[in-house]
């Protein structure tokens, strides 16, 4: 059976107010935390805040033998994109390019 897409759709919810359908949708300009934020308790951090407070537990692992540290943009690359070796140190492919 063919389906008219374009077709105005009349349903018994069109009776219905526009003040009872904003009463129906949450206000997505109010500061209230709703359950898509429930995993994140401590809320919305904006740019530019101050987190000199707080520390940070990082494991750093040395680079491995299949890798090396580009000379030019300094990044841990796997061997397979070493392009060559310069007086400086080994150069990545991106950087060469």
């Amino acid at each position: 059976m063919a389906t008219d897409y374009d077709a105005p759709r009349k349903t018994e919810d069109d009776s219905e107010s526009i003040e009872a359908l904003k009463e129906r949708v949450p206000d997505k300009l109010s500061g209230a935390v709703g359950d898509e934020d429930a995993d994140n308790p401590s809320g919305f951090e904006l740019p530019g805040a101050d987190l000199s407070d707080l520390e940070l537990d990082v494991v750093v692992l040395p680079a491995q033998e299949d890798e090396f540290t580009c000379a030019s943009c300094f990044l841990v690359k796997h061997r397979s994109q070493l392009d060559h070796d310069s007086a400086d140190g080994p150069i990545c492919k991106e950087c060469a390019a």
